[in-house]
């Protein structure tokens, strides 16, 4: 099989395309996947970094989340057949062309998905769904400030609060991807860079907004302290920023707010039935064409560097997939 892997960490130039043994037949319930296209994410680029909270041991092939075809079933396994598209979970990395993992890592892929939005969907809504609905409490009427709108989990984030009846106010910088936000249905599209305060409170009439999703942090999580509606949940979900805030608690005090933590992986290894059900409801909204990805960029396989380069250089609208 062919694989990208990460030999030494650094920046994108350090993958390299190594041909590699096929993976041995599936064991008890496992599946092995044919993987014809992988979602590539900010995530993949810290790991490679070797910046990521999870260090995986060198070598590593980076990816977590691909769609392909099953081309062999192991023993136990019920519910898939050779020849179903599937989205799969790949532990030990995404970025090659055959892969095994355990069937429970596996979903049937929705007719109204094709397998590049299939290798897009599951990190960027499990993330938003659990984090709007479940975290955050999202209830219809409110309003939502999303962070980081046109990049994966925040187009995400914005279809899901749509979906649910909420009102949405994007940040995002340059004029192509606030024209993207507003396309996905968010009510408004606004520059965060310069400040976003005093717009955010225009919008909302003065009372500022119920939910903040963050995956920012730094100086906009700071400024989107001073943003809230009394009683809002402020969600953090990571730092594209850079650094970690350091919380006004004065901010949340006279607000009644929460800060809130939001990591998908932790749900997972903590919750796995919740997971698992969550993961049921997104398939079902995508099955009635109410959830799909967005992509913007797609490269070949051998092109993983390129494609970590233009998620670093804040290229991409949505996600980017490898393909091939």
């Amino acid at each position: 099989m062919k694989a990208v892997v990460c030999e030494v960490l650094g920046g994108p130039e350090v993958l390299v395309v190594r041909e590699l043994p096929d993976p041995a037949p599936p064991g008890p319930g496992e599946v092995q996947v044919r993987i014809l296209a992988r979602g590539a994410q900010y995530v993949d680029v810290l790991q490679v970094a070797g910046t990521y909270q999870t260090k995986p041991a060198m070598p590593f092939i980076p990816g977590g989340e691909a769609a392909g075809e099953i081309v062999a079933v192991g023993e136990g396994v019920t519910g898939f057949a050779v020849g179903d598209r599937v989205m799969s979970r790949h532990s030990d990395g995404a970025f090659k062309t055959l892969g095994n993992c355990k069937a429970s890592s596996c979903d049937l892929l929705p007719a109204a998905l094709s397998l590049e939005e299939g290798a897009a969907f599951r990190g960027a809504y499990t993330t938003a769904y659990y984090a709007l609905v479940q975290k955050g409490r999202m209830k219809p009427g409110e309003w939502v400030l999303i962070h980081g709108a046109a990049g994966g989990i925040g187009i995400s984030a914005i279809q899901i609060a749509k979906l649910y009846g909420a009102k949405v106010i994007a940040t995002a910088s340059g004029e192509a991807k606030r024209a993207a936000c507003l396309a996905q249905g968010a009510d408004h599209a606004i520059e965060y860079r310069g400040g976003f305060k005093d717009r955010v409170k225009e919008l909302t009439g003065g009372k500022g907004v119920d939910i903040v999703y963050d995956p920012i942090g730094a100086e906009v999580f700071d400024e989107s302290t001073r943003c809230l509606n009394w009683g809002a949940r402020l969600l953090i979900l990571g730092f594209l920023g850079g650094a970690p805030a350091l919380a006004k608690t004065n901010h949340l005090l006279i607000k009644g707010a929460e800060a809130i933590g939001v990591w998908i992986g932790g749900l997972g290894m903590n919750e796995p039935a919740v997971a698992e059900a969550n993961m049921k409801v997104l398939l079902g909204l995508a099955a009635e064409g109410k959830l799909k990805p967005a992509i913007s960029h797609r490269f070949a396989l051998e092109d993983a560097a390129d494609c970590l380069r233009a998620i670093i250089g804040r290229e991409v609208i949505g996600k980017a997939v490898l393909v091939g």
